[in-house]
This record gives C-alpha cells, sequence and structure tokens, in this order.
C-alpha cells in the first residue's frame, strides 16, 4: 500500500462495511461532465467552507446530513483537510435527498449564524443514528443534538425559518440537477468529478490538484 494512504486506511475499512445502496442515494450514476460555464455552480456565495478560503485546490462535496456514507467520510475529510492545511479547503454543498434532511439543513444554516456550523455538523453526523432513521426521522432528536452541541434553540428555531434558508435550499437545488448530482456524498476537485468513488481515489485526485498547483 502506498506510503501516503496509512493514514486514511482506517476509515476506508470503515466505508467498505457499507453497501451500494448506502453509498448511493436515490440513483446509482456518477456524476456526469459538469456543463461548459457551470463553474460558478459548484461554489455560490452562501456555501459553508472549511479550510484557508484561497486554498488553490478546493474540494466541493454534495452531501445530505442524513446519509450514512457522508457520516463515514467526515473524519477522512477533516484529516484531509488537516495534513494539508492552507493549500486545500472544503466546499459543503447541500443535498438532502432523505426526508427530513432539509430540516438537518436549515439546522445546520442556523448554526452558521451563531459561529456553530463545525461542532453542529460534528455533532449531527456522530449521532446520526439517534435522529436520521430512513423513513421515519427524529427531526427533535436532532433539534436537541444540536442544543447539546452549542447552539442557541430558541434562537435557532426562528432563525432556520428565515427566507433566505429556503433560498439556499432551492439554489442548492438547481445546482444538484445541473450538475448531474445523484448521489451523496458526490465530490468535486477543482471543478473534476470523482470518476471512480472510494476515499483513496478522492486522495489521489485531491494530491494531483495539490501537484498541478504547487
Amino acid at each position: 500500500m502506498n506510503r501516503r494512504f496509512l493514514t486514511l486506511g482506517t476509515g476506508a475499512l470503515a466505508l467498505a462495511g457499507f453497501g451500494a445502496g448506502a453509498l448511493l442515494w436515490p440513483g446509482t450514476d456518477l456524476a456526469g461532465p459538469v456543463p461548459a460555464g457551470q463553474d460558478d455552480r459548484f461554489v455560490r456565495p452562501h456555501s459553508p467552507v472549511i479550510g484557508k478560503p484561497d486554498a488553490a485546490v478546493t474540494l466541493v462535496e454534495f452531501f445530505d446530513p442524513s446519509c450514512e456514507a457522508c457520516r463515514a467520510f467526515h473524519p477522512l475529510l477533516n484529516r484531509m483537510l488537516a495534513q494539508h492545511a492552507g493549500q486545500l479547503r472544503m466546499v459543503l454543498r447541500y443535498a438532502p435527498f432523505h426526508e427530513g434532511s432539509d430540516e438537518a439543513v436549515r439546522i445546520l444554516e442556523a448554526a452558521r449564524l451563531q459561529d456553530r456550523f463545525e461542532p453542529v455538523l460534528d455533532a449531527l453526523f456522530a449521532r446520526q443514528p439517534d435522529w436520521a432513521m430512513h423513513g421515519a426521522p427524529d427531526l427533535e432528536a436532532a433539534w436537541r443534538i444540536a442544543g447539546i452541541a452549542g447552539l442557541d434553540l430558541p434562537r435557532a428555531r426562528r432563525d432556520a425559518r428565515r427566507p433566505e434558508i429556503g433560498r439556499v435550499l432551492a439554489i442548492d437545488g438547481e445546482d444538484l440537477q445541473a450538475l448531474q448530482v445523484r448521489q451523496t456524498p458526490t465530490f468535486f476537485v477543482n471543478g473534476k468529478p470523482l470518476l471512480s468513488f472510494g476515499p483513496r481515489q478522492l486522495y489521489e485526485l485531491i494530491l494531483s490538484e495539490i501537484e498541478a498547483t504547487g
């Protein structure tokens, strides 16, 4: 095994435990070619960014807070960002395919207004089995988990209903269709789609872009 993948091995094994159905939702096709002139659809002004804002390499993840594979990738992505601090930034885009995920997005957006986005995201993923049961999500449990992560719940519940958060959901939904995103997580690195799904393949693509921009 290539030495640079050793630190990703544990997470990769965890991902291997998921069946194909856990990785692909709701379809099974990989993202198709990106239409010319659509670069603005990768990163919108409202998109959450983790890492150095002006990093040379941009990893875009379309994710669903209820997605088990997104949860499994989450610590791996954090590790990649830590290993390449200053060179890599991650832009998060919402793909709320599962029932109730739009409300989880509203929780995350309300958390951004309190500068609690990352702690709440970490908490929702860590305790995902407690609230994201497919077909019967317990959204009150998701709110409680966010509160434990430090969110001011009365304020957040008001903020979650702001029209601008509805617009975030609408714009990300339009970009999902334009970029032909049919699964979560879906990744793009500097606009290039990950055509062969997996943590190793993603890391290879990130490294190739870091080398190309170095």
